[in-house]
């Protein structure tokens, strides 16, 4: 009675695999449905305090967004004409059509999105730098129908681009980004998910693929999720504005219905910052350069591109940064990075501007879309230009880049910088302030050019440094479109008044 029973020790390692399998699958399962609990008093709260409406499509969850797209009459279209032209089985496809989906489609979590991202945004925003609201033309965004779909485009100066806008619209609305193939590492992955952005593969040739993005883009603009797009596909490699690509551009034209209830509406918003953290390291590929242009975009042009930087180098650029931020924090040395601004432009509404041209885009021929896609896309890059907040650090690079080799004193700084001051202003350029006082303004952007030693100071006279002039010539692009517009052409209107 009181024998044991004896077993083999396969037998035990099995049965103790599958024990910890049901005890992680169960602790699973309770943090989801956590988080999901979490979510839903977080959304409570969100609608009561700031009145944000969260779309019912957001919040869908994931495996139902991916059953969706699988049902799509498009996809499985495309599906079955990639099947018999490819000579595949129908059921192989649709299992590539599948984990495209699995892999494009974000995870939702409002609990994550506004309890922690917001929060993170937030601290690595302020702690970096001096967090502004340049301009916001309030009259038109207010007059913006609740029904339209809202997609902010904006430049791509940094990654810190994504912390920014959505720390600077999270009293508004939880935005959706388009993420590259750089965040797909664990568990990065996972968080970018759940903050809501979707994966693209930038480059991917696969036609099939392509029809899913597709589809998703157009079903989550046709749903009134709240999109943000960097119309540049990329960051800047020299601090110019880029020319734009029509890859997600042509995917909101082609969904649109101009007759539908719902309209689509272009929000433009300029980003600036007065030390961009990846600035060394961008320039590692940046283009030739090339004369200046009134185009926000024509001196960037894609055959001007560098062969891409050796990732080593990148690598040591980026080591050399961190530790030479970590020294200056161990010595109490360390400042933040000056002022980031982002400003808020006129929309454009996508249903105004085609019945001015009498374009229906969804019906289009493939060529004549384009096209009307590429007038669409210079409109907003112009617009998007047109914001582009002028900051210290730009107007202080801006003189000395224009005399690189002429040492001046710090009256002639301050006097070079107040003239290109005043005539941006009288362009109607969006100048940022600090404390509405012009002689400190200049003085925060020389600071900051002394102390990452790009001008230095010798026998009481100012100039850059030799090697460093690749560094200033980056920040003055970023204004060189203004500068140039505001040199060619007579003044516009006055600019919009700077908020503190």
């Amino acid at each position: 009675m009181s024998q044991g029973i004896v077993l083999p020790l396969w037998l035990v390692v099995l049965l103790a695999g599958l024990a910890l399998l049901a005890v992680v699958a169960l602790v699973v399962r309770a943090a989801r449905w956590a988080l999901r609990r979490r979510g839903e008093r977080v959304m409570k709260e969100v609608n009561r305090r700031f009145r944000i409406q969260i779309h019912p499509f957001k919040l869908t969850r994931h495996q139902a967004l991916v059953d969706r797209l699988l049902l799509d009459a498009r996809v499985l279209e495309a599906a079955e004409t990639h099947a018999r032209e490819q000579g595949l089985r129908s059921e192989d496809v649709l299992e590539r059509v599948r984990r495209y989906a699995e892999e494009i489609v974000p995870a939702f979590n409002a609990y994550i999105y506004f309890r922690w991202g917001y929060r993170i945004a937030r601290a690595a925003a302020r702690s970096l730098y001096r967090v502004r609201l340049g301009s916001v033309d309030e009259a038109a965004i207010a007059g913006i129908d609740p029904k339209a779909t809202v997609v902010l485009v904006m430049n791509h100066r940094s990654n810190m681009d994504y912390l920014l806008v959505s720390h600077m619209v999270a009293d508004r609305t939880a935005l959706s980004y388009a993420v590259g193939e750089w965040a797909r590492i664990w568990p990065l992955e996972t968080l970018v998910r759940w903050m809501g952005a979707f994966f693209v593969r930038r480059n991917s040739g696969d036609p099939l693929y392509r029809r899913v993005l597709e589809r998703y883009i157009a079903i989550s603009s046709a749903e009134g999720v709240t999109q943000a797009v960097f119309p540049e596909g990329g960051l800047s490699r020299d601090g110019r504005l880029q020319p734009p690509k029509l890859g997600l551009l042509d995917y909101l034209a082609r969904g649109f219905d101009r007759r539908g209830e719902r309209d689509l509406v272009f929000v433009p918003v300029g980003i600036n910052y007065d030390r961009t953290l990846e600035d060394r390291t961008l320039l590692l590929d940046a283009p030739p350069a090339s004369p200046a242009s009134s185009s926000p975009f024509a001196a960037a042009r894609p055959q001007d591109r560098a062969k891409p930087r050796r990732a080593p180098r990148a690598v040591l650029t980026t080591i050399g940064f961190l530790a030479h931020n970590l020294r200056l924090m161990v010595f109490q040395q360390w400042h933040r990075f000056g002022y980031a601004c982002v400003n808020f432009g006129e929309p454009l509404s996508l249903r105004a501007w085609s019945a001015a041209r009498d374009l229906d885009l969804a019906s289009l021929p493939r060529e004549a879309r384009f096209a009307a896609v590429q007038a669409l896309a210079d409109e907003l890059m112009l617009r998007i230009g047109a914001v582009v907040p002028v900051l210290p650090v730009a107007l202080v690079a801006t003189v000395f880049v224009r005399g690189p080799q002429r040492a001046l004193s710090l009256l002639e700084v301050k006097s070079a910088v107040l003239a290109l001051w005043r005539q941006l202003e009288s362009s109607g350029a969006r100048l940022y302030v600090p404390r509405q006082d012009q002689d400190y303004a200049v003085e925060v952007g020389l600071r900051m050019l002394t102390l990452r030693r790009l001008v230095v100071e010798r026998d009481g006279l100012l100039l850059p440094t030799s090697g460093d002039l690749p560094v200033l010539a980056y920040y003055a692009n970023s204004v060189a479109h203004l500068v140039a517009s505001a040199e060619t052409r007579p003044p516009a209107v006055a600019p919009a008044t700077p908020l503190e």
